[in-house]
């Protein structure tokens, strides 16, 4: 009976250490990942490179330099931004918003580099998808307002969102590219969760009024206080949009 218990326990264990190693892969946690690894004795799925890799793109993308974060794409995998012809508009246009950023800020700034980059990157491709003449018709509308009398349809392209939105499209293709989900295991496990909650309340099921994730009470050596390597060598904050 003991051991029949021990058993069912290390399964959990196991696949307990699967879900959040397949966390630390797919939200972008290198150094987490390598450190979990060898606490666990289990081996990464990923290499910590091409973690790595995905974690600069990402940064370079949020910091509006998309120039670096395509050359890292194409060092990574040369061949996605030639099969995924929407995400490679996608990363343009956003670097014509981020020209567009430069050279607006200022009344006396000079809107030309924008329009030559727009003239040779996008005009080529806007007419093979609907959607791409669309997004190439509205961002270069930027060009028309002053900063502070943006529509809030146009202002909404200046926000971070749509970098994080952009460099989130980047990471689902690149963990595709690698045989990776592209999203971690742990989200489909919270949302069955509230679902199986939600079934429960409403069959009205006696159940207290709040129910914790049930992890509060599991004292492992990796579960004690909060894991240094995911708050340093740049890496605190994860891949999510």
């Amino acid at each position: 009976m003991v051991s029949n218990l021990s058993l069912t326990l290390d399964e959990i264990d196991r696949d307990l250490n699967s879900v959040i190693m397949d966390y630390l892969i797919s939200e972008g946690y290198p150094s987490a990942a390598q450190k979990f690894a060898s606490e666990a004795n289990i081996q990464p799925t990923s290499g910590v490179d091409s973690i790595r890799g995905r974690v600069e793109i990402r940064e370079a993308i949020h910091s509006g330099d998309i120039q670096t974060a395509i050359e890292r794409i194409n060092e990574l995998n040369p061949l996605l931004l030639e099969r995924d012809q929407s995400l490679h508009f996608a990363l343009l246009r956003l670097q014509l918003v981020e020209l567009i950023r430069n050279c607006t800020a200022s009344p006396t700034d000079d809107p030309t580099p924008a329009m030559i980059f727009a003239q040779n990157e996008l005009a080529p491709r806007a007419p093979t998808n609907p959607q791409f003449m669309d997004d190439l018709e509205c961002t270069m509308t930027l060009l028309m307002f002053d900063r502070k009398d943006l529509p809030p349809s146009l202002a909404t392209l200046l926000e971070p969102k749509l970098r994080k939105d952009v460099a989130h499209r980047v990471n689902e293709a690149l963990l595709k590219e690698q045989g990776e989900r592209t999203k971690a295991k742990l989200y489909d496990l919270v949302r069955l969760r509230a679902w199986s909650e939600q079934k429960a309340r409403d069959a009205k099921k006696d159940l207290p009024e709040h129910l914790g994730l049930g992890l509060e009470g599991m004292q492992t050596g990796r579960g004690k206080g909060k894991d240094p390597a995911m708050h340093s060598n740049g890496e605190g904050e994860a891949m999510v949009a």
